[in-house]
């Protein structure tokens, strides 16, 4: 099969009113924030749900899992729904899934009921994701790295406003009231929101001419019969599971180093390390999404894939050193955060340039299932930390994982999308 022809003019044509695509990517920044707590607020009620029923913290993480695998797996489907039928449909449905989710959350008491919330969840959280990357994707060929990186990092800082106030709620009240208000609170904003959604009849802008970017669209059958495609998608996998075992197992890491109450004064302000420490990370690793976007605007994604992977095997490697250190432990998540956040907006981005924007989201929901493949190594990380008595390991892995992404980054993705290229 033939991939599509897609026409580009030498000149910017935009076909709708000029600051209608800032308003969209606006509604899928603020669906992103809405939708964060369900990843990145997991942490905070391990140790609660451990308390009140002892099923252990392996047992309660499958739930992460089982949310994160469903999340990315179902992406591709969702996105189809999307390119069919536009982004309202599948961002209503989402939205309530996610109320209903962490309703079920705030009332289980097996964990059966748990995974099944959590499942549900995973499917809300994943059509609202893939929609709003995949519509920014279409909406600014153009700067598809910072469009990506913004509504990445809704998602990314979309918890770093309501990582205290859980923590309040979850204290005073309870982690079930925790559940039951905010899970009602984001899934009725997604669903609002939804109305709102549009999707590009078509927009043809003008691309910066060092952009690598394709002449066709490739169908989602052809992008998977691309040697470039299981590079990415392999590189995808080596980022994304260090990141998701620092975001699932922060609090127990923190606790394990007996850091997580000390308190620690930075900028002014003074809070527990563990609270320091999500807060913070929230903040860099929604900071970095459209920051490094930008960046790879300018200079190439490959070369700022190969920075920020470099950042992050550095950064893990200081963490596994000097982490005991409450302080440290703060600003080093930071930095493993700053440097990990950013395949949210460098792979979408990557994927839409070389495979083209008329399947984007189809496409970057493929490619997206990584993150459900790097899922399955966070339940391992439990195992590797009780067989070796710490988390030394689980960060020299990881580091390693990391400095391998980086080095493919130049050394055999630069090359080969190059090759592709010029084929067209």
């Amino acid at each position: 099969m033939t991939p599509e022809i897609s026409i580009k003019p030498e000149l910017p044509l935009v076909e709708t009113a000029p600051h209608y695509r800032w308003l969209q990517l606006l509604l899928g920044i603020l669906c992103m924030a809405m939708i964060a707590n369900l990843q990145y607020g997991w942490t905070l009620f391990v140790d609660p749900l451990d308390q009140k029923y002892h099923w252990g913290r392996k047992a309660i993480q499958v739930a992460f899992f089982i949310f994160v695998f469903t999340e990315t797996w179902l992406v591709p489907v969702e996105g189809y729904l999307v390119d069919k039928f536009g982004p309202r449909p599948v961002v209503l449905v989402g939205g309530l899934l996610i109320g209903i989710a962490w309703f079920m959350n705030a009332h289980a008491d097996s964990l059966t009921l748990l995974y099944i919330a959590a499942a549900i969840g995973g499917i809300g959280a994943g059509a609202v994701y893939g929609t709003c990357v995949g519509n920014a994707l279409k909406w600014f060929p153009d700067r598809r790295g910072l469009a990506a990186g913004l509504t990445a990092a809704g998602f990314g800082m979309g918890s770093a406003l309501t990582i205290i106030p859980i923590s309040s709620v979850i204290k005073n009240s309870g982690y079930e009231a925790a559940f039951l208000y905010f899970g009602l609170g984001q899934g009725l904003v997604v669903f609002l929101l939804s109305f709102l959604l549009s999707a590009p009849k078509d927009v043809k802008v003008a691309t910066p001419a060092h952009v690598n970017q394709t002449k066709v669209d490739f169908t989602w059958q052809q992008m998977i019969r691309t040697p470039v495609f299981w590079v990415m998608y392999l590189m995808f996998v080596l980022m994304a599971a260090g990141g998701l075992v620092a975001t699932a197992q922060l609090a127990p890491i923190a606790k394990d180093f007996k850091i997580a109450d000390v308190p620690v004064s930075l900028l002014g302000f003074t809070l527990p390390a563990l609270t320091f420490a999500l807060s913070l990370d929230r903040i860099f690793n929604g900071i970095t999404r459209p920051f490094f976007g930008w960046v790879s605007d300018n200079i190439g994604r490959e070369n700022t894939m190969f920075i920020a992977f470099a950042m992050e095997a550095v950064g893990i490697l200081a963490l596994s050193i000097l982490g005991k250190d409450p302080v440290y432990f703060v600003l080093l998540t930071g930095l493993v955060f700053f440097g990990w956040g950013e395949i949210y907006s460098l792979f979408p981005s990557t994927c839409g340039d070389t495979f083209g924007s008329k399947f984007a989201t189809t496409n970057a929901g493929l490619l997206y299932t990584a993150k459900g493949t790097a899922s399955l190594l966070v339940p391992l990380s439990v195992y590797v930390v009780e067989a070796y008595k710490g988390w030394h390991e689980v960060f020299y892995i990881a580091a390693g994982m990391n400095a391998l992404a980086a080095i493919m980054a130049v050394i055999v993705l630069k090359p080969m999308r190059a090759r592709m290229r010029n084929l067209q």
